[in-house]
Formats: structure tokens, sequence, C-alpha cells
């Protein structure tokens, strides 16, 4: 009889104990938040003209209030104009990893929201946005909203890290892996040399799958499409700048190397692809003077800006002075910089085995090297 009643008081205090706890557990189950009510900055209908691109902008709005009186989590959300934040274009954490009660955001953050919501590049269009408050779960959406319009400046949201010319009238075909790469001079800035002929070309983020095309339009690039080319083969330095969507084609009319003692281009370099230039068993002589024989050289572009006007650019040694470069000599020393059009500061010298022999030639400009540079190699 007594282990009967002890069991029946166990059974009692274990109710006891579960409703007890059931009841702490729904105490501390305050994960209840309040709706933001009020959005202060940016100003209902508040226009930003996104440049510069380190330029930012700061979103801040009143505080909800949590049922347990404890942190509140917040997060921006973005849609387009016509949107009703159920399916957000872009959503983000506000300031302090969600806690505080205002967000700062960069104009490049802000160029990349209004691409997503349409907003063509140099053109004007809106967005609303609002605020999301909750303690992780149980989220509330405010009930206003603030309309936004904003301004895209020149350039593109997305900056590739690289960048490939691809086309049939490209060197690399029509194949996408073949497409030739640019070399990066700069954030954004990208320089390639390089053959263009009758057909279409377009630029690409990649060399595989689908990536991010351009194109040119009235001198510009603009993002999709493909560009035309008329006429016979020639020889181009196209320096695009995706940061302010500019693009520059400079014709290179021909490649001359230059022997400094007879103040003259000895032989031009045919371009040989790929932004290479070689010429073969060219006949090598220095000259005599009265402290010795004279070596010394350097490289003169011949070029055609976009109206058409002709001019002379230079490439030399960074050195303005050299000596003879033997077997040991670092790969350095070949490589090719922009120098004035003295007659003998900043020239190479040939090899001593070089005079009265043939010798390869070849200059480098391709985006393969890490350095634009030349060799030569005596027969």
């Amino acid at each position: 009889m007594k282990n009967s009643i002890f069991l029946h008081f166990l059974s009692w205090a274990a109710a006891l104990l579960f409703l007890t706890s059931c009841e702490d557990d729904k105490e501390l189950d305050h994960t209840q938040v309040t709706e933001v009510t009020n959005l202060f900055t940016p100003e209902n209908n508040t226009s930003i003209k996104l440049e510069p691109a380190s330029g930012s902008a700061v979103f801040e709005w009143g505080q909800a209030k949590a049922e347990d009186n404890g942190i509140v989590f917040y997060e921006v959300v973005f849609d387009k104009e016509s949107g009703d934040f159920s399916d957000p274009i872009y959503s983000i954490k506000s300031d302090g990893n969600g806690i505080g009660n205002m967000l700062t955001m960069s104009y490049a953050s802000l160029n990349q929201i209004a691409k997503m919501a349409g907003i063509a590049s140099q053109s004007k269009g809106k967005i609303k946005w609002t605020v999301f408050s909750s303690k992780g779960i149980n989220v509330k959406k405010s009930s206003v909203s603030h309309m936004l319009e904003l301004e895209r400046p020149a350039g593109f949201a997305e900056i590739p890290s690289a960048l490939y010319i691809t086309g049939s009238a490209s060197e690399g075909g029509e194949t996408l892996s073949e497409a030739l790469p640019f070399k990066q001079t700069q954030s954004g800035v990208f320089e390639i040399y390089t053959s263009l002929k009758a057909g279409t070309y377009n630029f690409a983020s990649g060399n595989t799958g689908t990536p991010i095309t351009y194109s040119i339009n009235n001198g510009r690039m603009v993002e999709g499409g493909t560009t035309t080319v008329t006429g016979d083969t020639k020889v181009y330095r196209i320096r695009l700048n995706l940061n302010n969507a500019s693009a520059e084609f400079t014709e290179i009319k021909s490649l001359g190397l230059w022997f400094s003692a007879d103040n003259k281009i000895w032989y031009d370099l045919p371009y040989a692809g790929k932004g290479t230039w070689e010429i073969k068993n060219a006949p090598v002589e220095f000259k005599q003077e009265g402290w010795g024989r004279d070596e010394r050289y350097k490289f003169r572009f011949t070029v055609l800006n976009a109206a058409g006007e002709e001019s002379m650019e230079w490439y030399g040694s960074q050195n303005s002075d050299n000596s003879r470069p033997n077997s040991n000599t670092a790969l350095s020393y070949w490589y090719m910089f922009p120098v004035n059009s003295s007659q003998y500061d900043y020239a190479f010298k040939f090899n001593e085995n070089a005079d009265r022999k043939t010798a390869d030639i070849k200059v480098d400009f391709s985006a393969t090297a890490d350095q634009y540079t030349h060799s030569v190699t005596v027969k």
C-alpha cells in the first residue's frame, strides 16, 4: 500500500514538474518583435547620383521593440519600384552585424542594386526599400517603405577580373576557349595588342561557360551585343575602361627597330600575331666610332588615333644607360617601357656576339607576358 501511494506521488510530482517546465519555456519564448514604423533617411523620393563609386548613402529608421526587451535584428530590403518585398532583389544586414538601426551603403553597392532593378547605365530609375525586424525568427516587415531614385554612372556595376576578345573578327575566332586575353593594367582597365579582320567580335569576362559579354556602340562599351568590322585586317592597341565604359582603339601602323648611331629605323618588324612582332635573320652590324663600336637600339611604334592622326611612340630600357648583355643578364633587362625620343638615352645594347651577324628579333606585347618585353637570338 505504501509503495502504491509513493508511486502516485512520483507521478503527480513528475506531471507538476513537466507543466512548470512548459510554463517556464513559454515565458522564455519571447521571440516576438514589433515592426519598424518610421523610416528616416533617405527620405521618400530622394534622388541619388551614384558618382563617384567611393561615395555612400546612410539608411536610418526608428527602432523596433522586442517582447523580452532584448536585442532586435534588422535587415534592409530592396525591391523594384512595383515590388511588394515578397521576392526582393536584394537584402543586407544593418550596421553592427544586424543590430544597428542604420546602414551605410556604398554607391558601388547601390549601383549593383540599380542594375538588378533593370536600370540601365547612365540612366535614372526608382527602387523601394524597407526594413525587416526580428529576433532571428518571426520576421516583421515594416508597413512603410520609401522610394529611392538612382542615377547610374557610366561604366558597369560589376567589374570582371579578366577580359577576353572573341568572335570571327578576332585572332582566336569564334571558339570561346581560344579567345585572346587582355592584360589588366589597373582595376577595371584592360589592354590588348591584336589584329581585327572583317567579321564580328565582342569582349567576354571569361573564356569558358557563359560569361558576361560587352561590345562597342557609338564609341562606348555596352553590355551584350557584337561589333562589326569591315575592310582590311589591321593591328590595334585596344584599351577598355569598364569603370566608365570608355574604349580607345589605336591602330599600330608599324613597329621599327631604331638604331641609335644611325639615327634611323633599321627595319620594321612584321606583326606575327597575338600581340607579337618578329623579324627573322635580320642583319646586325655595329657602327664604328672613335671610341669603339656603337650597338645601341630601341623601338618606335607609328600609330594612328581614332581621328586618323599619326604619331610616334618610343619604347626602350628602364635605364638611361646600359652595359652589353650576356648569358647571365636577367630577363628584366629586355623589358620595354615608354621612353622619350632622344637618340641615345634609354637604349638597349646588342650582345657583343651580334656584331656582323644575323638575329631573330621578337617583340612580345601579349597579355601572357609578365611585362612587355623583347628578345634577340643571334644566329
